[in-house]
């Protein structure tokens, strides 16, 4: 696999700086599925390229 072939990855260190933007509360990080999650505003918050995008109209409604 060469470097164009995967996303670049999440620094994780990223989320002490980062709170959900709903919520103000911390976020966790789900690798699996690329998202930082909102337990408090029940929301998932795409990772996309290595970026979060931390707008909640894109956020994933969690089950």
């Amino acid at each position: 696999m060469t470097e164009t072939d995967s996303a670049p990855a999440f620094d994780r260190r990223m989320l002490e700086a980062l709170i959900c933007p709903q919520s103000q509360t911390t976020l966790s990080y789900d690798a699996e599925r690329q998202e930082l999650v909102s337990k408090a505003a029940g929301l998932a918050f795409p990772i996309r390229n290595g970026i979060p995008v931390m707008l909640v109209d894109e956020a994933r409604v969690l089950d």
